[in-house]
């Protein structure tokens, strides 16, 4: 377990460094007091697995994803969903997430929720069967209603025949749409 949480945070930190120069411009705004994004939105991208489940069949799969986020309210807590895609199988995986502003139109986010994979044996970025997925990852906007995302997504468990955890790192342009 301590393996896995270590790479989480290491692949969390290292898919922080996507939108690193995003700070760069934040610290020329840091005179105004508005930090964060509240925006709700909708973007596509890429994933990539990073793991394997050890078995034969079960390789890193390079795909797409689908993301959205919906802020819920003046709270610091957001509904997010993640789809996660390859040639073989998708896996939806709903998240309720915290959201921590740390920059103007920039947040941090950890999150928590379940992957459902809707073919159970087929290989997608973050495993072949359903399990408990947790995020870390960061978005910013970067013009008028666009936003890129960055995030690292660890299934526990989530290979068959296997106690492997499968990561997965995604990226993408988001729209926003409120």
């Amino acid at each position: 377990m301590k393996g896995i949480v270590k790479s989480f945070v290491t692949i969390s930190a290292l898919s922080s460094l996507v939108v690193a120069p995003l700070f760069l411009n934040a610290g020329q705004a840091s005179a105004q007091t508005q930090k964060g994004t509240d925006a709700s939105y909708i973007g596509a991208g890429v994933a990539g697995g990073v793991t394997n489940g050890g078995q034969v069949g079960q390789d890193a799969q390079f795909g797409g994803n689908v993301s959205g986020r919906l802020k819920l309210g003046p709270t610091p807590f957001s509904a997010r969903t993640q789809i996660l895609f390859s040639d073989q199988t998708t896996a939806i995986i709903p998240q309720v997430s915290v959201d921590a502003p740390i920059a103007k139109g920039t947040n941090v986010f950890l999150g928590a929720g379940y992957s459902f994979v809707e073919a159970n044996g087929k290989q997608t970025p973050l495993g072949d069967r359903d399990g408990v997925a947790l995020t870390a990852g960061v978005e910013s906007e970067v013009a008028k209603n666009f936003l890129i995302y960055s995030n690292a997504t660890v299934g526990m468990k989530t290979y068959q025949n296997s106690p492997a955890s499968a990561v997965s790192i995604q990226g993408g342009l988001g729209y926003r749409f409120r």
